[in-house]
This record gives C-alpha cells, structure tokens and sequence, in this order.
C-alpha cells in the first residue's frame, strides 16, 4: 500500500519512540496503519484487542515480533488460570448465590419491596461493575440504580444494604478452588488489575481506545515507565460510557495525530458525517474517497437498518417480516426474548427477574411508570410494542430470524453496528429528535432543543456505516435543527 501523509506522520511519530494518540475516523484504516507502525520495528509490541475475533484477525496482519492478545487473555496467563475450576462451574440463579451470602429477607426501600431475589441480583451487578472500575474497593457508587429507585435517598438506602454483601462476593471470589459466587472473565481482569502489573513489551498498542474500560485504561497507562504507549481509536464513536467505558484519548499525555481520509465511502457521505461531528464538538473532520460513490437518497430495500434501541430493532424485525423478508438481528434475540419474556410474565401476574424489570409487581405498574415517571420514559417503545402485537406475536417473530449470513436484511442497534459496514443502510424512525425548549421563533412554532453529544455520537456511528447509499430516514429532523444551519460548509 502506498501510505497518506497522514500514515506517514504516524510512522514517522512513532519510529521517534513518541507516545501517540490516533484519532482515526470512520473508515480510515486504523487497523492497517497500526500494522504498518508494527512492521517497521523489530522491537517487541503488544497488540491490545478490544475482542478475540479482532485479536485473531491482528496476528494475520501484524508481524511475529507483536502478539495479538486482549486484556482478558493477559491476565488469564498471568492470574485467571489459576481459576480454571471455577471458570467452568455451571450457572445458578441470582437469588441462590445471594442466599448462600446470607440475603435471605426482604427489605422496603421508600414504597418498594426488594425481595431477597432483587437484593441478589444488585448484589451481583455491584461487583460487576466494581471489576470495570480502577477503584481498590467496592463502593456505593459501585451499585446499580434500579428503576423505580433513582432517588438519591433511595439509592443511598439501597446501597447501604448492598454494599457489605457485594463486598463479601468480592472476598469470596478471592479463593480458586470454590466459592459460592460464579466466576466469570471480569473477575480474573480484576484480580490481576489489582497487583499493578507490568507487561513485557517494548511498545503496546490499544485499539478501539475511546471504548476501553477503566480497569484495562489503569493496566495500560501503568505500562508507561517501560515502554512506548501508542493507543488508536475515534472519540466521536465513544458511544459506551452507560456500560462504563471511558474516552481515554482526549485526555492522553503524548502527541496527538489524525486519520481523516476515509476509504469506505465518498465526499457526499463525508460531509453527512463531518454535520454530525460538528454538533458532538469532535476533534476531527472527514475527508470522503472521491472514487467511492456513496450517495444519499431513498432506500427501498436495504441491506441494513439500524435503530436506536433494541424495541427499535424488535419493531423494524417485525415489519421486515411481515413484509416477506428474511431478517437477521445483529447479536441475536436473545436479550429482546428475554424483554418479552419478562412482559408476558408481567402481564400474566407473575413478578420477573429480569433486571431492567423486577421491581414491578404488575404490567399495569409498569405502564403508569413508563407513561407518567420522567425516568421510566425509555421504557414507553416496550410498553407501546407489547400492548400492540402481545407478547406471543414478539416471540413468535423473534423465532422467525435467520442467522446473518443467510439474511435479505440485517437489522441492527447503531451501537452494535459499531466496526460494521454494508452497501445500502436505512436509519430507523426511533433516531427520535432532542425534545422542543422553551423558545419560540419569529412565527410562533417552539424551538427544538440542542442535540445531545452522546446523540450526535451514536448518529456519526449510524450514518458512516454504508458504502453505497444511505437512507438518513428517522435522522431527517436534523434539516429543520438550528444545528444543521451552525454547521460550517464542507
């Protein structure tokens, strides 16, 4: 390959032993350039892999003197082997390891009853997303807020409960033989964060470095008194920070270059996605690939349609169907089965353990949540689906779906399109418009409200995912933002 100036530069930084940020928009080569970093040293490099399938595919393109590992299998070899036989122990409800902690009562936080079941299940999620953290020990800010309690008070009640079981988990965890508490990957990652490893290489590479986690950011950047720290990633695709991934770029103490040429799709497209960066204030524009045709225009049969939300996506596999498609759902039902499941339960008279839903005694309760509770909003489009087709017509399609591979359209999340591309893309019509403020204009109509960064981040993922044609569809309200009119002409 014949590198850009942009490519260049990064080579060239690199070779300087410099610690180097990248910021490499969408479509821009970062993989490849990171390999072509790789392959002018002989030195030892470490190549950190946001998952196992990229890890793979790196040591096809990467040369013998770096590994291609994630996080995960680092610490495997240095720590998590040791808990092999826990590793593999079967899966047990939530509400028995809570019971062999000791959760064995029910307690009333403000109008609510937590079964020893729901006390469980917070439990289990504190220590989960403490394993996520660069924290030495477990907190109250470690524990999940459950819906129907985001109270501040309330929440400060919850935690007062689940803190000592969540950190008696912890200890119990500890042990390799056996345990009460099923040990999963996270653990281990941990366990070894924890001991301030160091990493035998001269150089390390992070990949995909604005969704890294706080626990593999502290491994990473304590690496730094040994050896060269080169991370690469688009901080306008930050887009997990709701799961506690953290945009380690910005803030990254080295020099900080660009990719901006794009090889996946033309100027036209280019410009589509530069809108959106403008309005999430991101340090970097686009340059399309003039001899790529991306055009934007009507889709009549995509090849992809990306949603907001999951119901989003539920909704769009449904139509899909109904019209005689065959339809697959990037990542598989199962967490949309699960939802149905815990609604038909709901609407049956049954309490559920599903976690989005089990403080709610009663669909009836969770309709007047969704309707009237400004924090139980993001749950109408469920509310509005079951009540429209029931919980068996949802199931009932979801059984319907075809592996990818054999799909005539894939429907996904913009998030779980995220490192994806495909020919012709549609945006679904849950891409809603920020909500009106108070202002009016010259004529009397309201205002619309300023666009969410995390929004206009998620709107850059979904539309820089085609090649060929976009349909920009239920991001459309954008024409008629005050936004759209602040953004500089390409």
């Amino acid at each position: 390959m014949n590198p850009t100036d942009e490519q260049t530069a990064a080579a060239d930084a690199f070779h300087a032993g410099e610690h180097l940020a990248l910021q490499a928009g969408a479509g821009t080569g970062k993989t490849t350039t990171l390999a072509l970093l790789a392959h002018t040293t002989t030195r030892r490099g470490r190549y950190l892999a946001y998952n196992r399938a990229i890890a793979q595919d790196a040591t096809a393109r990467f040369p013998k003197n770096v590994w291609c590992k994630t996080a995960h299998a680092l610490a495997y070899a240095a720590v998590g082997h040791r808990y092999t036989r826990r590793l593999g122990a079967p899966r047990r409800p939530a509400w028995q390891t809570g019971h062999a902690l000791g959760i064995t009562k029910p307690v009333r936080i403000g109008e609510r009853d937590l079964s020893p079941r729901a006390l469980s299940y917070a439990t289990l999620r504190t220590v989960a997303r403490f394993c996520h953290t660069a924290d030495e020990k477990i907190t109250r800010h470690h524990v999940p807020r459950l819906r129907g309690l985001e109270d501040r008070t309330l929440h400060t009640q919850l935690a007062a409960h689940v803190v000592p079981f969540a950190r008696k988990a912890w200890a119990d965890l500890q042990h390799p033989d056996d345990g009460a508490v099923r040990f999963d990957h996270d653990h281990y990652l941990k366990i070894w964060a924890l001991t301030q490893p160091a990493i035998n290489a001269d150089f390390l590479l992070l990949d995909e470095a604005q969704d890294t986690n706080p626990v593999v950011e502290q491994i990473f950047l304590g690496q730094r008194g040994h050896a060269q720290l080169v991370m690469v990633g688009d901080s306008a695709q930050a887009i997990y920070q709701w799961r506690g991934a953290k945009d380690v770029m910005t803030g990254f103490d080295g020099t900080q270059l660009a990719l901006s040429q794009s090889f996946r799709f033309g100027p036209q497209l280019a410009d589509e996605a530069n809108r959106w960066l403008h309005i999430a204030d991101a340090p970097i524009r686009l340059t399309g690939t003039p001899t790529v045709p991306t055009e934007i225009g009507p889709v009549t049969r995509p090849d992809a349609v990306l949603c907001r939300t999951n119901v989003g996506a539920m909704a769009q596999a449904m139509d899909w169907l109904a019209a005689g498609y065959r339809v697959g759902l990037t990542g598989g039902g199962d967490s949309l089965r699960a939802l149905a499941q815990a609604a038909r339960d709901l609407k049956e008279g049954r309490r559920t353990t599903h976690p989005e839903l089990l403080l709610f005694p009663s669909w009836g309760e969770l309709q007047d949540y969704a309707a009237h509770d400004p924090a139980g909003r993001d749950l109408q489009p469920l509310v509005d689906l079951v009540d429209r087709h029931g919980t068996d017509a949802i199931l009932a399609a979801l059984a319907q779906l075809v592996p990818e591979q054999q799909a005539e359209v894939t429907v996904s999340t913009a998030h779980k399109a995220k490192g994806r591309e495909w020919a012709r893309v549609k945006i679904a019509d849950d891409f809603t418009p920020p909500k009106d403020s108070d202002q009016h204009d010259d004529s009397g109509r309201p205002v619309p409200g300023p666009i969410d960064d995390d929004e206009a981040r998620l709107a850059y993922v979904a539309v820089t995912r085609t090649r060929h044609r976009l349909d920009i569809g239920g991001l459309s309200w954008i024409e008629d933002h005050p936004a759209a009119s602040l953004t500089p002409s390409p």
